[in-house]
């Protein structure tokens, strides 16, 4: 694999590191700025809002920018925007904070999806982008559970701190390494539009909103699970979270190996384990061991998901990879900011704690059913294809 992919994968570790990191440390979170668990879980809803908002805005207003310059930009906005959280006095500094390194993901993972099919040949292309986003993997394996316990250990705007130094290493990182390029996002904007009107690009982007938002409806709450429920340490929160990570390296590449022959059978199989370890989690939540096997378990399910929900969109959305690989990265983070406000729901005006697994569950079965109908679509339009074509050849 080309090197520049690696540049993109670092710049992934960094801004997956950021995103992640606050679900370890929501309790330390909602002490020290005086507020609640479920209000500190916004932290998550608005950073997965701002990527919703920024992905396709960004790519608007950038178009005429090489695509290497507007990567290295999007880096320096994300080390600012962590900055402002590390010395955030309060909960809406923060919050706004948390939103402007926001505005550097979707748009940095639409682009560099971009990027990385083009430095590779088309039957490599999901593999790929699961390399880009082995970054955002490892960032569970090693930066997650350091971030945490950075936190727990030296107080959580430490680890901010950390993130910012992570930010800068990859700014120079994408700068060294990304080959300079002419290629513009010089595509006719309300052209891509119109791209994103047609009904399986939309289903694409409805399956990865509801299929990965339980995902974040589950993990979001993951530290208070893990010590309210199952009834380990807050210390023991780091490790586990590691485990997390390893599951989550592993579904990546394993998702992007196979959606590079197989898409949808990936894509509709990893929904169904999805959705099935999560039902699993709500029972073995309450078992110490059974509960760091599962939570190893979603982090595979979870990301073997990712790159065939990327491809789809790509391959559905021809004539607009710029703004339609931009917008899903912006639908997963919907799908992010939906599953934690439904979590954050179920803990304060619903069941409770205990349910959030299989309120999860139920949003990921809804996203599978969009991805059955989809792949039904599919399947009915090429015979029509291949009687037109039948009938051009007499």
């Amino acid at each position: 694999m080309p090197i520049a992919l690696w540049a993109l994968a670092i710049s992934a570790f960094a801004i997956g590191t950021t995103e992640f990191v606050i679900m370890g440390l929501l309790p330390e979170v909602a002490a020290n700025l005086g507020t609640t668990l479920s209000s500190a879980g916004l932290l998550v809803t608005g950073y997965a809002l701002g990527v919703f908002v920024g992905a396709p805005l960004v790519t608007a207003t950038t178009g005429k920018l090489p695509r290497k310059t507007l990567l290295v930009s999007l880096m320096v906005l994300f080390v600012i925007g962590n900055v402002g959280c590390a010395i955030a006095p309060d909960y809406t500094t923060l919050m706004i904070s948390r939103i402007i390194a926001s505005f550097s993901h979707g748009a940095f993972f639409g682009v560099g999806s971009v990027v990385a099919t083009g430095l590779v040949a088309k039957e490599k292309q999901a593999s790929a982008i699961a390399l880009m986003f082995t970054g955002l993997t490892v960032a569970n394996v090693l930066g997650v559970p350091f971030g945490t316990w950075l936190g727990q250990a030296y107080g959580w705007r430490s680890t901010f701190w950390a993130v910012s130094a992570i930010g800068v290493v990859a700014l120079l990182a994408t700068a060294w390494l990304v080959p300079r390029s002419d290629d513009k996002q010089d595509a006719d904007f309300s052209s891509e539009l119109r791209v994103l009107g047609r009904p399986q690009v939309l289903l694409g982007l409805l399956m990865t909103v509801l299929g990965f938002g339980g995902v974040f409806a589950a993990f979001t709450y993951i530290a208070p699970i893990l010590t309210d429920i199952t009834g380990f340490q807050p210390g023991a929160v780091s490790p586990i979270l590691l485990l997390f990570g390893v599951g989550l390296v592993g579904g990546n590449l394993l998702g992007g190996k196979f959606a590079d022959k197989y898409l949808m059978p990936t894509l509709v199989v990893s929904l169904v384990l999805l959705a099935g370890v999560l039902v699993l989690f709500s029972f073995t939540s309450h078992y110490k061991l059974a509960a760091v096997i599962t939570v190893g378990l979603l982090g595979a399910a979870a990301f073997a998901t990712v790159p065939p929900l990327q491809m789809r969109v790509l391959e559905k959305a021809t004539g607009a990879p710029n703004l339609a690989s931009s917008v899903n990265i912006a639908a997963f983070n919907l799908g992010n900011a939906l599953g934690a406000w439904l979590g954050g729901v179920t803990i304060d005006h619903g069941p409770g704690l205990h349910s959030v697994s299989m309120v999860a569950a139920l949003i990921t079965a809804g996203g599978l059913v969009v991805a059955l109908i989809s792949w039904k679509l599919d399947r009915k339009a090429v015979p029509a294809v291949s009687l037109k074509t039948a009938n051009e050849a007499c």
